[in-house]
């Protein structure tokens, strides 16, 4: 986590980024924008820095995964390095911007580059460069007093509490790529990942948050895709393991996958299984192995939320199954039709 409460912005620059295919233009600033306004300045922090609440960790990549031929690296280097060319770097930003914006789909909007000083980040201070682009207009209502009467007026403007994309460079771990967030709010389609893959070109962190992120998502997609073509399990079965895999998370404050795999799956053979399957996800996602690590509580209760525990009935019932499988028993009556039969000691 990192907090700004002390935290200042020394240089913000502008540009206007279109997209070149639609005839649209590159329109960049020859001067730094004036700040001096703390009233300014104060709302500019909430529009930047207040979207990353729970951020997700970050570092440069490119080909090879070769961070150092990533050319945001060096403009950021540069700009940490020799503020004077802050502006430069800027513009530079703006160019790889266009440059990238090549989808009919990809707006255009502002971009502001940003550097703030006094971030704390993990207890310690350090400088960082923010990359924030606005892609979308919202109309404003304007009243003001008018002789005796109002006039009321409308305009174009930025919704400070709406950020579209951002991303923040902090000046540490440079050796490994910086460390960085990033926000992509505006579209989720294919053609508009442009921003994290194509502009930024970032790779997850080996940090905790990932681990566990990591190691959730996998266990959901052996249960949900590849426990069924090996083993006869029923739908409650499959809704079970999920539960037992978010219920070990919850409990545990570090992991192990030894003890997971056995509090989860409990067989032998569909140990076995997963740890296949396991391996094969790292190596086609090139994810690090990961077998002991402490559990970020963050990521859990994000996980959490795609781990479905709904058994659906045809189109008459919804069964939320959270607990005990020995509660539920299924089983066919006499004239071919299927049942469940639940067990309870309240009703509420």
């Amino acid at each position: 986590m990192f907090e700004y409460s002390h935290c200042s912005i020394d240089k913000v620059a502008v540009h206007r980024v279109g997209n070149p295919t639609l005839q649209e233009e590159l329109v960049l600033s020859q001067e730094l924008l004036d700040n001096s306004d703390k009233r300014l300045e104060e709302l500019l922090m909430r529009f930047f820095l207040a979207p990353f609440s729970h951020p997700e960790y970050y570092s440069f990549t490119f080909s090879n995964n070769d961070f150092k031929l990533n050319p945001l690296f060096h403009f950021a280097a540069q700009a940490f390095d020799r503020p004077v060319e802050f502006h430069a770097q800027s513009v530079n930003m703006a160019k790889l911007l266009f440059d990238c914006s090549v989808h009919p789909q990809i707006k255009s909007g502002d971009l502001f580059v940003v550097y703030f000083s006094g971030i704390n980040i993990e207890g310690d201070f350090t400088d960082a460069i923010g990359i924030f682009k606005s892609e979308n207009k919202q109309d404003f209502l304007k009243v003001n007093a008018n002789g005796s009467g109002f006039a009321l007026h409308y305009e174009d403007g930025i919704n400070i509490d709406k950020l579209d994309k951002g991303c923040l460079i902090f000046n540490v771990e440079r050796d490994t790529g910086f460390k960085l967030c990033i926000i992509d709010k505006s579209n989720k389609s294919a053609e508009a990942m442009y921003w994290k893959d194509n502009f930024l070109h970032v790779k997850n962190c080996s940090d905790d948050y990932h681990r566990t992120k990591e190691f959730l998502t996998i266990a959901k997609n052996y249960v949900s895709q590849q426990l069924s073509e090996e083993f006869e399990v029923s739908k409650t079965d499959q809704i079970d393991l999920l539960n037992r895999s978010v219920d070990y998370f919850k409990k545990h404050e570090n992991f192990n996958k030894e003890e997971f795999e056995e509090e989860v799956f409990q067989d032998k053979n569909m140990i076995k299984s997963f740890r296949g399957f396991d391996e094969e996800y790292r190596e086609k996602n090139e994810l690090e192995s990961a077998t002991d690590f402490e559990i970020s509580v963050q990521a859990v209760k994000k996980q959490a939320r795609i781990f479905k525990s709904v058994l659906k009935l045809d189109k008459n019932f919804h069964v939320y199954i959270h607990g005990n499988r020995d509660l539920i028993e299924q089983g066919t009556d006499h004239d071919g039709r299927k049942y469940y039969k639940i067990y309870y000691n309240e009703e509420s």
